[in-house]
Parts: C-alpha cells; structure tokens; sequence
C-alpha cells in the first residue's frame, strides 16, 4: 500500500524539472530577462494576448543589502516568524484530525454502531461487517466534496482566516456531537456518530484543509515562499504520519471517546493559534507581502481591497 505511492511521487518529481519558473521569485531576485522568459512560457495562448510581456525591473536583494540565497533558518527570523507558526502549526493540527477520522472511520463506526453481525463467528461474517463500515465511510466522506466546493467559492469572498476558524470551530462541534453518541443507544446514537463525522467533513473540507494549502503558498515574502510552503506541508504531514501509527494505539488504550475529545480540543486549539497569528492575504498582491514594513506579514490581519 506504501509502496504504490512511489509511482506518483516519481511522476511529480520528474515533472518538477520541466515546470515554468515563478517570474514573482525571480523578479525578486533581480533576474528581470528570465522572469519574463518565463511568463511569457507560461501565458501562452491562441491568439496570444498579451502579445509583448514587459516586467518592472528590480534590484537584486544583494545591491539592497540583503542576503543573495535565503535558506530554512529565514524562516524563523523577526520579520517570519509570525508567517511561519501560522502557516505551520494550524496545518499540523488540522492533520491530526483529518487524517485520524479519514483513516480510521470505519474503525471508529464499528467501535461506535457495529456491523450488522453482533458476534463474528467466521470470515464472512468479518466481511459483511468490513462492507457495512465501507459503505458508511463512503456516505460520511461524501461531505469532503461538498465542504471543498463550498471553500472554492467563498475563499475570496470571507476570507481565508475566517473560513479557517470557522472550520476548526465546526470541526470541533462535529466531533463533539460524535462523542455523544457513546451515552445513548439505539437509532439516536446512529444519528449522532453520522451527523457528527459528515459536519466534521464538511468543516474540514470548508475550513483547515483547504486554506492551509491556501495561505502557506501566500503569507510569505516572495523570496522565501517556496521554502514556507514547504516547511508548513512537511510539519502539517508531520501530524498526519504520527496519527497513522498512533491513532490505533490510542483507539486501544484510551478508547475512542476520550480520542474524540483530545480531537476537539485541538481543533480548539487550531482555531486559537490561527485567530492569534492571522494573517489575511484575501485581496491583497502576494508581492507586497513582506516588501514594505506597512505591508509586512505581523500587520497583514485584515482583509484588504483589491
């Protein structure tokens, strides 16, 4: 199963060597010719338009008396520091649910309502209760698809920031409601434990997962926005690896109830840490983030007009 994503990853990395250079990353960095080569490469259509594609010169950072190459240790400098827990630390606790009840959903159903055999006595029983877990899966991750078209369409229109606390504080609420389901039984519970999952779906999908890939590609000054989009991916997927291995320890040990509750808190957590270092990109040029001091990420908290 782990063997199978290499394909894809191999595919990706080899289509990297052949992808159009950002003229925004290399204007910044005063290579003016190449910038343009590589926007007019990548605004090509028929019949072209813009037919002559003219870019403001810059000055390299070094004539204004900044660093040539900017590494990972820029990324927690004064003037980042801010960008980067913001962009990092959300998108770890966002993985730790998404990934925990993605992964783990049908688990958790026939911990919670069980399969349509009450006792297994033989494969086919196993079975029976794997499709019934499936087949309940399927119709709670349902809501991923509607809560990311919802975010498609109103990313730009709330905002970023406030889509992803509301998201986390939905994800919350699911979850907890899903907890709910533990102190009753019968029809009721059914209904908690689906309605609880499909809100945090939905949530999720509406809030944390969509806009922390979102603002780590944007809260950061052109020179360093690959590095902290990154860096916040590989910290983000740091959370979803150790919910792979611990979530069934966890299930085991603990039970899935206090699970769910160490869940909502950090999606608690999550929306504090994200309404804390806000940063709000809606409206705003990604190239006059961190250029000027008035226009520099720790002040970057609302919405600006286009």
């Amino acid at each position: 199963m782990y063997a199978t994503a290499v394909i894809p990853a191999l595919a990706v990395t080899i289509g990297r060597f052949y992808i159009t250079e950002s003229a925004n990353w290399l204007v910044d960095r005063g290579a003016t010719d190449r910038a343009q080569r590589a926007a007019t490469r990548l605004l090509v259509r028929k019949p072209q338009y813009p037919s002559n594609i003219e870019l403001p010169q810059r000055a390299a950072p070094a004539a204004e008396g900044k660093h040539q190459k900017q590494g990972f240790a820029d990324l927690f400098a004064p003037q980042n520091r801010r960008a980067t827990i913001f962009a990092s630390v959300p998108w770890f606790l966002q993985d730790l649910g998404t990934y925990g009840i993605g992964i783990f959903t049908p688990t958790i159903l026939a911990a919670t309502i069980g399969g349509p055999v009450e006792h297994v006595r033989s494969l086919s029983d196993l079975i029976a209760d794997g499709i019934a877990a499936a087949k309940g899966s399927a119709l709670i991750t349902m809501l991923l698809i509607v809560g990311i078209i919802f975010a498609v369409l109103l990313a730009d229109r709330v905002g970023r920031v406030s889509l992803q606390v509301l998201g986390f504080c939905g994800c919350a609420a699911g979850l907890l409601l899903a907890s709910f389901s533990f102190y009753v039984t019968g029809g009721t519970k059914t209904v908690l434990i689906f309605a609880g999952f499909m809100l945090f779906n939905f949530m999720t999908n509406l809030g944390p997962n969509a806009q922390t890939y979102l603002l780590a590609g944007e809260v950061f000054p052109t020179a360093i926005r690959g590095k902290g989009a990154g860096f916040a991916a590989a910290v983000g997927k740091i959370g979803a690896v150790m919910t792979a291995f611990l979530f069934p320890i966890l299930l085991a040990s603990i039970g899935t109830t206090a699970l769910l509750y160490i869940l909502v808190v950090t999606s608690i957590l999550g929306a504090i840490i994200t309404w804390m270092f806000r940063i709000e990109t809606t409206g705003l040029k990604l190239d006059d983030i961190g250029r000027e001091p008035s226009l520099g990420p720790q002040n970057l908290t609302t919405n600006a007009s286009p």
